[in-house]
């Protein structure tokens, strides 16, 4: 109370200093530190786990586009990143999939993954584990035919993912078998 007391005696009245309160309140929450904006990624990279054989497999995949893992079809519909020189937070929304032995599509995750907590946001299947690695602007997978998602920045030679310089992030190219791209079914 004492301090109240000090504020009215310092601006005249205790609505004035109410208001003063306000204000530097105000200036408080509008003072903190500025976010940078988010940046909207053309192609997701994730990695897909094979628990039969145990193999590990990392596959780009642009947004929009629907890449068959499996038995699963993992579509990407956002997926968004960081300035570099900001913390890095790579998110994505993805929706997966699964295709079952009657040939049947069932929609086993729709949501939010992000790369700095795999074990947390990941799709855990019987046979195949899906979790977000990051978002990248290029990719040494060509775009889908009729791709209409985020602009593709030029292309960099194979390992190198023109963000992060050499050798970064690089993957296994989706010609690999197994792994075909089928016509999104929307």
């Amino acid at each position: 109370m004492r301090h109240l007391n000090k504020t009215i005696a310092r601006f005249g009245s205790r609505a004035a200093a109410l208001s003063g309160l306000v204000a530097l309140a105000a200036g408080i929450v509008t003072a903190g530190p500025a976010h940078a904006d988010k940046i909207e990624n053309p192609v997701a990279v994730f990695s897909g786990l094979d628990k039969i054989t145990g193999r590990i497999i990392s596959f780009d995949v642009y947004i929009g586009e629907t890449v068959q893992f499996g038995a699963l079809q993992v579509t990407p519909r956002v997926c968004y990143s960081r300035p570099q020189t900001e913390t890095p937070q790579t998110d994505a929304f993805v929706q997966v999939d699964e295709i079952t032995l009657n040939n049947e599509v069932r929609r086993i995750f729709s949501g939010w993954m992000f790369a700095a907590s795999p074990g947390l946001h990941a799709v855990e299947h019987a046979v195949y584990d899906v979790w977000l690695t990051d978002c990248r602007m290029t990719s040494s997978v060509p775009p889908p035919e009729g791709y209409s998602g985020p602009p593709v920045a030029a292309s960099v030679p194979e390992g190198e993912d023109g963000l992060a310089g050499p050798g970064a992030g690089s993957g296994i190219d989706m010609g690999v078998p197994g792994l075909p791209r089928p016509k999104p079914a929307f």
